[in-house]
């Protein structure tokens, strides 16, 4: 069509991906950085770029999402967001976008216009090849030591879920499973039932809400 400019696709890629301003970066000057295209985390004065997700990943929190955000508020337990959300952990900690997170209600005056100001009640991440490291170690240390309640790792490239607890000592307990399933029982964040016994849609974490 005449006197329209088609760009190619790595082309406009390139230009809608700013590079990141230099660190020591503010929590508030990476607010006032990132936009709505932009997926980024703040990590301790530092812009982390997220790399693009595969389709699989996508599909796996679309469904968790649904899942949790129906019954959160048919139940009235609280909010339920998906990345790109910012979760800010601390003081001069990072500034997260978990795949899901929940926030009990009794908690909602944590919630700002474009950000959460301290830990959820629950985080859901969805592993992938990329994230594997980060998932399992960084943000596994980060979450624990804010206090964050419980902790979903949802692997597809095991085909496994894992469902962490925050103890009494302030450390993450892999929760044991009742009746030999292997996923959660006891969610003490949604009050209800939740067993893992490897559905299709969610590898390892199949969920249901008992009466």
């Amino acid at each position: 069509m005449k006197g329209v400019v088609h760009i190619a696709y790595p082309v406009a890629q390139a230009i809608r991906q700013r590079t990141p301003p230099e660190p020591p970066v503010s929590f508030e000057g990476f607010l006032g950085w990132c936009d709505e295209d932009t997926r980024a985390e703040w990590v301790q004065g530092e812009v982390c770029v997220m790399s693009p997700v595969s389709d699989r990943h996508q599909d796996i929190c679309d469904f968790l999402t649904a899942v949790v955000r129906i019954f959160a508020e048919v139940k009235g337990l609280g909010w339920v967001r998906s990345a790109p959300f910012v979760m800010r952990l601390g003081e001069g900690v990072s500034g997260r976008e978990p795949d899901l997170m929940f926030v009990a209600s009794a908690h909602l005056g944590r919630l700002r216009e474009t950000y959460l100001d301290g830990p959820v009640d629950l985080v859901v991440e969805v592993v992938s090849g990329e994230s594997i490291g980060r998932d399992r170690g960084e943000k596994f240390v980060e979450y624990e030591q804010a206090g964050l309640l419980e902790y979903w790792l949802i692997d597809p490239i095991r085909r496994q879920g894992e469902f962490y607890r925050i103890g009494e000592d302030g450390r993450y307990r892999l929760v044991t499973p009742e009746g030999g399933y292997t996923g959660l029982r006891c969610c003490r964040v949604s009050g209800c039932g939740w067993n893992g016994s490897g559905g299709r849609r969610c590898p390892g974490c199949w969920m249901y809400c008992g009466s």
